[in-house]
């Protein structure tokens, strides 16, 4: 089994920054893909940002140039740095992980941006 914990969410204001961490524990082999996704109430959830295994990342053009994805391997961890955050950024944050024929996800963690 996988767990993963997010955090480093909360209320700024808009133009302000965030730093999100995904702390991945348990039995974790041959990462494929990790990434952060978003959902806002009634609506599906959406690719933020992802990474490969072999580091290449991809980005929505909601958030290119303002968001930038990393993952720290000797720690397990996947962040997201959030810059210049919008009103529209507002959602719940969750972190993805997908292994050979799994995926886990984490509980979330809320953004709110105030305009």
């Amino acid at each position: 089994q996988v767990q993963l914990v997010e955090s480093g969410g909360g209320l700024v204001q808009a133009g302000s920054s965030l730093r999100l961490s995904c702390a991945a524990s348990g039995s974790i082999f041959s990462i494929n893909f990790m990434g952060w996704y978003r959902q806002v109430a009634g609506k599906q959830r959406e690719l933020v940002a992802g990474i490969t295994s072999g580091g290449n990342t991809n980005y929505a053009d909601f958030v290119k140039g303002r968001f930038t994805i990393s993952r720290d391997n000797a720690k397990n961890t996947l962040y997201l740095q959030m810059n210049s955050l919008k009103p529209e950024d507002t959602a719940v944050y969750y972190c993805n992980l997908k292994v050979i024929g799994s995926s886990y996800w984490g509980q979330g963690t809320q953004v709110t941006v105030s305009s």
